[in-house]
């Protein structure tokens, strides 16, 4: 073969291999928790080699995500607000809505707990924080975190916004909402796996502790969801099935379980149940 033909041959193998390529996209809008902790970091390669997807993302609150999703912005789905989620199936922007892990979420504080919340059920902590007076940050941004917590507000009775003298919308992620709560020396909600990130590059710095876990309103439960085809004619029903076989597939249930942070598991399959 001459060397104008091997040319010719490559040249020709690139533009057909393009709009493979390309096809073998997914967007995926996601929940900054799974950002912030390293867990998309860490399970990207192992999704590209078992599946030949080129996975991308954007890390967002699950309120907004599922705005990108109902826009067309994205194919597919990683978030943790179930009802909402729920609502987002039924109203037919999304399909095949599959958990795939859960943590849990818990009530941060100063150390020295000045409101009393410690040792209580999350509703009765919440009054305890507003009826002391001591301040609340919240994410404040539809997010599945900020999403749980207008929940036990609802539970407890309260309307955190008619005490604007100690309770603070953020209007941002999770680890920013929690910088705001140290700084004010104030009590938030947080979803455990950013928690363990927060305090390990906090150190002793860190002036918050736990002070509410364990309570049954604070499961973190996680879910894949594909998009529309019939609405967004741009996503991939292939690709989107591979991608959620791929997260409730054992092998990637055992990476899930296998994922740590300074010793601590963050995420805990339960595919399936």
């Amino acid at each position: 073969m001459t060397g104008k033909k091997i040319l010719y041959g490559l040249l020709g193998a690139l533009l057909f291999a393009a709009p493979v390529s390309a096809a073998d996209t997914l967007m995926m809008a996601t929940t900054t928790s799974t950002q912030d902790t390293g867990l998309l970091e860490y399970l990207k390669p192992y999704f590209s080699k078992d599946t030949g997807i080129d996975l991308k993302w954007v890390s967002v609150g699950t309120g907004k995500a599922l705005e990108l999703a109902k826009n067309c912005d994205a194919d597919v789905l990683l978030v943790h607000a179930p009802a909402a989620e729920k609502k987002f199936v039924e109203e037919g922007h999304g399909i095949d809505r599959r958990q795939i892990m859960y943590n849990d979420f818990v009530v941060v504080g100063p150390r020295d707990d000045p409101a009393g919340a410690g040792g209580k059920d999350v509703a009765q902590a919440f009054r305890a924080i507003i009826g002391g007076k001591a301040p609340f940050v919240s994410r404040g941004d539809e997010s599945g975190t900020h999403k749980s917590e207008k929940a036990i507000w609802k539970q407890a009775g309260i309307e955190p916004e008619k005490n604007s003298d100690v309770y603070v919308s953020a209007g941002s992620g999770m680890m920013a909402t929690l910088r705001m709560a140290a700084e004010k020396k104030g009590y938030a909600l947080t979803d455990r796996g950013t928690w363990i990130k927060f305090s390990n590059q906090e150190g002793d710095r860190n002036p918050l502790a736990i002070v509410v876990e364990g309570d049954k309103p604070l499961l973190n439960q996680y879910s894949v969801i594909t998009v529309n085809p019939a609405q967004c004619k741009k996503v991939n029903p292939e690709l989107a099935k591979k991608f959620e076989d791929w997260w409730v597939s054992p092998q990637t249930q055992k990476l899930i379980e296998d994922f740590r942070l300074e010793g601590k598991q963050l995420f805990f399959p339960n595919a399936g149940k």
